[in-house]
Formats: structure tokens, sequence, C-alpha cells
């Protein structure tokens, strides 16, 4: 294991009530699952900056907006890493998503809430089970029109 957790920031982009997902690739964990677009926490960087700049790195896609949601605790015993995984809530998004780093993403697909492919990212399989603030804070995003 690590010896100190990271900070991961996952960015959920929404579109017309759906939400965007990304298939991982083979070589890091979480092999063939689908991801929100994210990644790690730099030094100096606040959680709003690094949620624009992998939005923008993974995808391509620019937000106008962000919500900053809950978060879970991510522990991945096979690749002996310990993450705290942010979520944020894009939205207003501008442009469409491509796959800019193909090394780490197969493709990019729009999904419903109540439709979402398996298997999910560990972070978001946390955050799905959440009693508490994180599926109350899911809730009020799925209804939830694009401004």
């Amino acid at each position: 294991m690590e010896s100190i957790p990271r900070v991961g920031v996952a960015v959920i982009p929404i579109r017309a009530g759906r939400v965007l997902l990304g298939r991982r690739r083979s070589g890091s964990h979480g092999d063939g699952e689908w991801q929100f677009p994210g990644g790690h926490l730099e030094p100096l960087e606040s959680v709003e900056e690094c949620a624009m700049r992998e939005l923008l790195e993974e995808t391509g896609l620019v937000a106008a907006s962000l919500e900053q949601g809950p978060w879970t605790n991510d522990i991945f015993p096979e690749s002996g890493r310990h993450y705290l995984t942010v979520f944020m809530l894009a939205r207003d998004l501008k442009g469409e998503p491509e796959v800019r780093e193909p090394e780490k993403c197969h493709e990019w697909c729009w999904f419903d809430w109540e439709r979402l492919p398996q298997p999910l990212f560990l972070p978001i399989r946390n955050l799905l089970a959440k009693e508490t603030a994180g599926a109350r804070w899911l809730a009020t995003t799925r209804d939830a029109p694009e401004a």
C-alpha cells in the first residue's frame, strides 16, 4: 500500500439529464471499468482547477459551471492504492467529448442515471452506495435541467 493516500477529483459531466462516462483501458487499476473524467489533484491546485483541467485534457469539454459534491474513501488493495475522491458536477458544457488520452480511455459515452453501464469504477460504486450525502446529492442532480 502507498504510504500516503492521494486526492482524486472525479468530474460528472451532465448534459440533458445524462452523464458522461469513459471505459478505462488495460494497464491501470480499473481495467475495463466505466469512469468519470478525472485525475490527481496537483500541488497548489484547487479542486475546481483540477476538475476543469482534467475535463479538458481527457474529453476536450469545457464546463461553465461546477458544483462540488460529496467524497468517497477508495481503497484498491489489488494495486496498493488509496484515494480520497472528490466529486464535481459539471454543467453548461461546451464542445463534444472526444478521446484525448487513448492510452487511458477506450471511449466516452452518455448514459441515463438509471441505466449506468457495468462494471463501474470503485469510486463511483462507493458514491452510489453511500446512504447519506452522496445519495442525496446524486438524487438532486438526476432531474436537474441543463442551464
